[in-house]
């Protein structure tokens, strides 16, 4: 792996938007930032409701592989996926939880970033945009792309009847992102 990629990994249920969060952030990161982008994704077979991960490759170079061997940054949402896909994650690197969803490892070689997305969306109204609030704070935590570039990738990804109440949620996260502080050197 070069040092200019990227591995990310999002891990959750079916239902969560997880797919769609890996989507939005590659083809915010593509449009906006000009980097290369893969994106892979996998459900269990229950579908909604059943394990549901998404794998994010992301390089200024061509990507020769479309999965990674190991991650850089992994998006949890739920505690059966984490516990399926920590170990992917690299010594020194991120893992990023919702603490109502999420349960801290015992992990001292990782740092662990906990944003309420859920109790955020809770509180917007609307719980399904907790993925939402999750992108947001991790457009702004790690700068790949501005954020009227990651708005803009919402806009054009998101069905006209949630755009208000997405945006809505984004824009949480990213205040969450600007008031924590929080950066990820991804």
């Amino acid at each position: 792996m070069s040092d200019k990629q990227k591995n990310l990994q999002f891990c959750g249920f079916g239902g969560q938007g997880i797919v769609l969060s890996s989507v939005i952030f590659g083809t915010a990161a593509v449009q906006g930032a000009g980097l290369n982008a893969v994106q892979t994704q996998s459900f269990g077979s229950e579908a909604r409701g059943g394990e549901c991960q998404a794998e994010l490759i992301l390089s200024e170079d061509e990507i020769r592989s479309p999965l990674a061997d190991e991650i850089d940054l992994l998006v949890a949402m739920s505690q059966p996926a984490l516990e399926t896909y920590l170990s992917r994650l690299k010594s020194g690197k991120y893992l990023v939880l919702d603490p109502g969803l999420v349960e801290r490892p015992d992990r001292e070689d990782i740092e662990i970033i906990e944003v309420r997305a859920r109790e955020i969306a809770e509180e917007i109204g609307h719980e399904i945009v907790a993925n939402m609030v999750m992108l947001g704070f991790l457009q702004q935590a790690t700068g790949l792309f501005t954020k009227e570039d990651f708005l803009e990738t919402i806009e054009g990804n998101v069905n006209e009847k949630f755009l208000e109440v997405d945006v809505k949620a984004a824009e949480q996260g990213i205040q969450l992102a600007k008031d924590t502080e929080g950066s990820l050197e991804v």
